[in-house]
């Protein structure tokens, strides 16, 4: 039994600390200093706990098992918390495949999105383009309201850091 529980301390252990690696290399990728060294500071000494047991007993394959299991969980759990927390921002581009009476573009205003319209010149002539900046969190949402519109849209979007001023409101989720 103590053998079964030294697995599941060294699963459990590399589980949070590489969950806790990915969220931090999220962070730091956004600039969040403080919080990236903090959840650094906990994730090495996890870390090192689980590294220190199985490094001492080698001759253990179930002990490099658990912990090579350990981490392929806890990549795949690190990046669902990721995704479902939605850290960051985004640039959303629409281009609509036909001029738009404004119908589109006043549905996402009320729906809280600061919108632009450009108007952009394609291989097959002119096009009209939206423009949004947005919380990562609220792209589903976006996502929704524009397949309610069209299904067939094309939409990009791309991660981005603000610099300055802009238009962001809380999205009222449904």
């Amino acid at each position: 039994m103590d053998i079964l529980y030294g697995y599941l301390i060294i699963f459990i252990a590399r589980v949070v600390d590489v969950t806790m690696a990915t969220l931090r290399t999220l962070l730091v990728v956004q600039g969040r200093k403080v919080h990236a060294s903090i959840i650094g500071f906990f994730e090495i000494i996890i870390y090192i706990t689980a590294l220190n047991r199985v490094v001492n007993n080698l001759d253990n394959i179930g002990n490099l098992l658990a912990y090579a299991l350990g981490f392929a969980c806890g990549s795949y759990i690190g990046i669902y918390i990721e995704n479902k927390i939605g850290l960051g921002n985004l640039s959303v581009q629409i281009i609509l495949k036909q001029d738009v009476n404004d119908e589109l573009i006043n549905e996402l205003r009320e729906c809280g999105f600061g919108v632009t319209k450009l108007t952009a010149y394609g291989k097959d002539g002119t096009k009209d383009m939206l423009n949004l900046i947005i919380h990562r969190k609220d792209l589903e949402r976006l996502k929704e309201i524009i397949a309610d519109y069209d299904s067939s849209i094309f939409v990009t979007s791309s991660s981005i850091t603000p610099v300055s001023g802009g238009y962001f409101s809380r999205i009222k989720r449904k």
